[in-house]
């Protein structure tokens, strides 16, 4: 049986057999078998030595690159990041398990000759090599997470681990992507890093905030017992494209009940807070902690410190939307906080990054994104669609 190849790039893995399985972590991985050689074009002389020269420089731009591995890179915050990252000079390394994350978010980048994608659950350890380790694997909007809590909470810490693992052996900087959920419902207002939480570790929450915390815990226990190179980004209300429009957030729940002409659904008063980042600052602030000096380890707040009601977020969606449908309230969920916002003043000393995006340019970008996502799905399932209740992050 002839050999495939899989485009996982020389600094990453080599020649896969007809199998196509990676014999360290043993996930299977869909192969590309090479085209036989008969059934390939003829080239010229000239053909030939260019190509062969374009390869050699491509080959030394990737090995002379640094290698970023991007868990969860096929989510919404991740492709954001991937998208920015794969036009620098680094070779990409895409893992996910596409649980909740799609291949569709990231299609176009895996074109390019320094972007390679994995599809693997962190909660296997996989060998690999890295400069960088990015940690977003981890559904984040409270229906998803809570579909598998058991699955969400062994993500957070069976995964985290086994990424430390691989970020103490390459003496790699690790990135982990933590939550404002490490708050609670918060009783100080706005939420400092040094703020210890409020947080129920028994509620429908606690296998995402808890396990945030845990996945935390480990990060600076392997700082402090290993000396490795860890970076904490607690990471508050983010949207923009590439949100999933059946994730359940406040944010894309809003835009498509308003885009699909179904009443804007609020769960409680509408008095809660929350402050909303757009997705294009939160990555730049991501890619400045990486960057950062090895003492500058968090954790640190990344968010936007604008805060705004819930009711002022749907008003402002139903105006850009011109949607002509009311208001509907039901009960507000056990756990949900009532106040959300960032003190971001060690990003902004620290990194120097604030965001730069408000909320309405923010939502331009997105309402155009969920239109030419909502016109590609097909008119009888939107109309039987059932928009996953949003239980607001």
């Amino acid at each position: 049986m002839k050999n495939t190849f899989l485009k996982i790039s020389t600094f990453t893995f080599m020649i896969i057999t007809s199998t196509t399985t990676f014999i360290q972590s043993g996930i299977m991985v869909p192969g590309i078998p090479n085209a036989p050689e008969s059934d390939l074009p003829l080239k010229s002389p000239s053909i030939q030595k260019t190509q062969q020269i374009q390869a050699q420089g491509e080959k030394k731009v990737m090995q002379e690159s640094k290698t970023i591995v991007i868990a969860g890179g096929a989510g919404f915050i991740g492709a954001n990041l991937c998208r920015k990252l794969a036009v620098k000079n680094y070779n990409l390394v895409i893992l996910d398990s596409l649980a909740t994350g799609s291949l569709e978010n990231i299609n176009p980048l895996l074109e390019l000759p320094n972007v390679q994608f994995i599809e693997h659950n962190i909660l296997k350890p996989l060998e690999l090599k890295a400069d960088y380790i990015i940690n977003l694997a981890c559904p984040a909007s409270p229906p998803r997470y809570q579909q598998d809590p058991i699955g969400t909470i062994l993500t957070n810490v069976v995964g985290t681990h086994n990424l430390l693992q691989q970020a103490l052996r390459n003496n790699a900087v690790f990135v982990q992507a933590s939550t404002s959920e490490v708050y609670g419902d918060p009783l100080e207002h706005p939420q400092k890093e040094s703020y210890r939480g409020n947080v129920s570790c028994i509620g429908p929450r606690a296998c995402y905030d808890e396990g945030k915390r845990c996945a935390e815990s480990l990060c600076f226990d392997y700082a402090r017992i290993y000396q490795a190179r860890v970076k904490v980004a607690r990471i508050f209300n983010t949207y923009g494209p590439y949100m999933d429009p059946q994730d359940g957030r406040v944010v894309s729940n809003f835009i498509v009940q308003a885009l699909t002409n179904q009443p804007i659904t609020i769960y409680g008063t509408g008095k809660q807070t929350r402050s909303f980042c757009y997705v294009d600052d939160l990555t730049d602030g991501l890619i400045a902690l990486m960057l950062s000096p090895d003492n500058i380890t968090g954790p640190i707040n990344l968010g936007n410190d604008t805060e705004y009601t819930l009711l002022e977020l749907a008003s402002t969606i139903i105006s850009m939307t011109r949607s002509k449908q009311p208001l509907t309230f039901a009960p507000l969920p056990e756990d949900d906080p009532t106040k959300r916002k960032p003190d971001i003043s060690t990003a902004k000393n620290i990194l120097q990054w604030q965001p730069k995006t408000p909320l309405v340019d923010g939502l331009v970008k997105t309402i155009s994104y969920f239109k030419k996502k909502l016109e590609t799905l097909n008119k009888t399932e939107q109309k039987n669609t059932q928009h996953m209740p949003s239980i607001y992050g």
